[in-house]
């Protein structure tokens, strides 16, 4: 019996049961579904770190930030080669499917511009009151980082309960990224998905200024 087509329903089933999909390099066009033992989430409360430089930053205006302006251009960076990263699991199928999610009002983007260029962002899907991060990137130093924080303040601002990592990173550390075994992460995901949060896509400085103002506490 072959297996069902993966459809961007599949999809969206399969992240209600913390199932995520990765292709081993660029030019696969087979999936492989994964569902980690110990997974990465970032908090939505005053765990959230965000260090005083980067607050500053933020704060400053030296970026502009957007919401689902951009996602096309957002999932291609993410799976541009970089150093030490010739290859990556964002594949031309993996592509397409996530800008089906994204027409259908399932999948977001955040992005960062300087002087009208795209320099970093990130993109996620959204079910329920639940975020799952997929991938980021930065053409301008903290770029990313610029656009996390954007994240963080807009879910607190909508409601959003979990903001998963897939996997927890030294890099995400700094923010407060906790690491939760899977039973636990499955309690977490099944309250979160049960609620009904909207995306909203005023998601700049001043739209943000109140919770963006709240992480000075924990800077």
């Amino acid at each position: 019996m072959s297996e069902p087509p993966i459809t961007p329903d599949l999809l969206l089933r399969a992240y209600a049961a913390g199932i995520f999909p990765m292709a081993s390099d660029r030019e696969s066009a087979d999936l492989e579904w994964y569902r980690p033992e110990v997974r990465g989430v970032l908090p939505l409360d005053e765990r959230f770190h965000v260090p005083k430089k980067l607050l500053r930053l933020v704060r400053s205006g030296a970026f502009s930030v957007t919401s689902d302006t951009a996602f096309k251009d957002v999932m291609a960076a993410c799976a541009e080669a970089a150093p030490g990263r010739e290859t990556t699991w964002i594949s031309h199928r993996i592509g397409t499917l996530y800008q089906a999610l994204f027409e259908a009002g399932r999948a977001h983007s955040i992005e960062v511009w300087q002087e009208e260029k795209l320099v970093g962002g990130l993109y996620g899907v959204h079910l329920g009151g639940a975020f799952f991060g997929e991938s980021m990137f930065s053409r301008q130093t903290d770029a990313s980082k610029v656009a996390l924080v954007h994240l963080v303040a807009h879910l607190r601002r909508q409601g959003f309960q979990l903001l998963d990592t897939q996997y927890p990173t030294a890099h995400l550390e700094r923010f407060g990224c906790l690491e939760i075994p899977a039973a636990q992460y499955l309690v977490l995901l099944q309250q979160a998905i049960a609620l009904d949060v909207s995306w909203n896509d005023a998601v700049g400085r001043d739209d943000l200024a109140h919770e963006i103002a709240a992480f000075r506490r924990g800077a």
